[in-house]
């Protein structure tokens, strides 16, 4: 019996600078460091950063004034940014440079006039960070945001000659394509962005659920329930051929009658997951008989994004 483990897996670039800004936030100025939303959506890593003095909120109004506040990963609303402005807050901007080049996309069209479509999941903290970059008195324009298929057969806009459309960054690559061509057949004159909006980490870890989904009976995915990206890597398992996919935080949540007849496990991790937790889960099938680990590489991730100046390390002399 063994366990075909996926690379790329776990942390990506924009998860590891997030996640980073906590920590040398705290280090640098002391707890408490107030972070609006989780930085990342992983249970594991919110409850450290929790530990080590970080209080997370949902709004701004939960911070005091002049307190230091972080931006999660997901990015905020301009209203938010003004908020923090007019209250004098001290802002570190942990959002993903990924997203931060899909709001500077939004606010081009909506200077440019265009009414623009956002395909993304509604209530996600990304997407409401995305719409609120939208500034309805600069152009003229609207946006709209629609999940799937089904919503675009039912989306009206006011102009359909003028439409341009993006991404949420944590999306199925398989059914983005298949919105996004329904979009260009409703609008024929839809406007594409200049680059594919879903992120290399996201598209990377789907690429390696893939390759190996056909070859398992079982596919692991470990991650949070509220990680958009590790929740699409159970349905595109289930999509590639796996009989089974699960979502666990770590390998307590893992039910043994799973096993029943499987010869052969997939195992990944989503964007926003330590190693460790990976690790822990690898432990717990080697000690029920799953112990040859056959890793398979579809990619090499080798991108990093710098640090907001004031948390760089100093430059020795």
């Amino acid at each position: 019996m063994d366990v075909v483990l996926a690379n790329p897996r776990g942390f990506c670039a924009g998860v590891d600078r997030a996640i980073e800004i906590v920590k040398r936030a705290l280090e640098s100025f002391g707890a408490p460091i107030y972070v609006r939303h989780e930085v990342v959506h992983n249970r594991f890593v919110v409850e450290d950063l929790r530990h080590r003095g970080a209080i997370f909120v949902e709004e701004l109004d939960a911070v005091p004034d002049g307190a230091t506040v972080i931006f999660s990963a997901h990015g905020v609303s301009q209203a938010v940014r003004q908020e923090a402005t007019r209250r004098g807050l001290k802002v570190f901007d942990a959002t993903c440079p990924l997203v931060t080049k899909v709001h500077l996309e939004v606010a081009r069209q909506c200077r440019a006039g265009r009414d623009m479509v956002l395909v993304g999941h509604a209530g996600h903290p990304e997407v409401e960070g995305t719409m609120g970059q939208w500034r309805g008195n600069e152009g003229g324009g609207r946006i709209y945001l629609v999940e799937d298929i089904a919503d675009v057969a039912r989306l009206e806009v006011s102009q359909p000659d003028n439409l341009a459309y993006t991404t949420q960054t944590t999306l199925s690559v398989d059914e983005t394509l298949e919105t996004v061509r329904a979009l260009g057949e409703r609008f024929p004159a839809l406007h594409s962005p200049p680059s594919d909006d879903i992120c290399y980490a996201t598209q990377n870890r789907q690429t390696a659920v893939k390759a190996i989904a056909p070859r398992v009976e079982l596919f692991l995915v470990v991650g949070s329930a509220n990680s958009s990206n590790s929740v699409r890597m159970v349905e595109v398992a289930l999509d590639a051929g796996a009989d089974a996919a699960y979502l666990v935080d770590d390998s307590s949540m893992i039910d043994e009658s799973w096993l029943d007849g499987v010869s052969s496990v997939g195992l990944s991790s989503g964007a926003s997951v330590p190693e460790i937790l990976v690790t822990g889960v690898l432990e717990w099938l080697a000690e029920r008989g799953y112990a040859d680990v056959e890793e398979v590489t579809t990619a090499e991730e080798r991108l990093t994004f710098a640090l907001p100046r004031e948390l760089r390390p100093a430059r020795s002399t």
